[in-house]
Parts: C-alpha cells; sequence; structure tokens
C-alpha cells in the first residue's frame, strides 16, 4: 500500500494536552490497524513559535519522537533539554514528556505511538 501525501488526514489541535497554541498533525496512517494494532499513531508534529504540546504521561504506550527541523525545549519525565533536528526523544511507558518551539523558526517532528 501506498498513501500518497494528499490522502494524509490534517488536523489541528489547541492547547494539545494543556499545551500553547494550535499544534498541526498531519497523520500517515488511517488507524491502528494499518500498525497491526501494535500503535497508534504516526504522524508528523509542526509546532510553530510559541506552541507546545502539555506535559502528560504514557501510562500504556510509548512515544517516540524524531526531530526533523527547528529547536524545542523537551521535557523528558521532568529533566529540560533542548533537542534539535536528527535527535530522537523515547518517553518510555509509566513516564511523561512535553514539548515546546521557544525558537523563532517551525519545530516540526515525526511522532510514533506504539502498545506496551
Amino acid at each position: 500500500m501506498i498513501r500518497r501525501k494528499d490522502d494524509c488526514k490534517i488536523e489541528y489541535r489547541e492547547h494539545m494536552r494543556d499545551g500553547d497554541g494550535t499544534v498541526k498533525l498531519t497523520s500517515f496512517i488511517a488507524g491502528d490497524d494499518e500498525l497491526n494494532g501494535k500503535g497508534r499513531l504516526f504522524s508528523r508534529i509542526t509546532l510553530n513559535p510559541g506552541c507546545s504540546i502539555g506535559y502528560h504521561i504514557h501510562d500504556k504506550d510509548a512515544e517516540l519522537f524524531y526531530i526533523l527541523t527547528g529547536t524545542g525545549t523537551y521535557s523528558d519525565n521532568g529533566e529540560i533539554v533542548t533537542v534539535h533536528p536528527g535527535d530522537v526523544t523515547i518517553c518510555e511507558t509509566g513516564h511523561g514528556h512535553s514539548i515546546a518551539n521557544k525558537g523563532d523558526e517551525v519545530l516540526e517532528l515525526i511522532a510514533v505511538i506504539v502498545y506496551a
């Protein structure tokens, strides 16, 4: 199967996980069945300057981010670190994270959520 970029669903979420601003999600999958029931998200996430995804804990799944562009402020289970293009973040089951764009350029990342 091939899904063309024009067939990917785009969604805008305001104050995602109690974060700031509006986050753009471009979903690469049509449902978790396309991940063989092993996950629920495979998306490009776009955060404009000043936008963020608020801190949240992953109880029954884990989330990975691959940073494409921009610089982000990432909370890794409460430890604040700066992430750059090419960095990968891993939020394991039972841990929490958030990400914010405090810079002047767009922050884009690929996000994948897999079930524990």
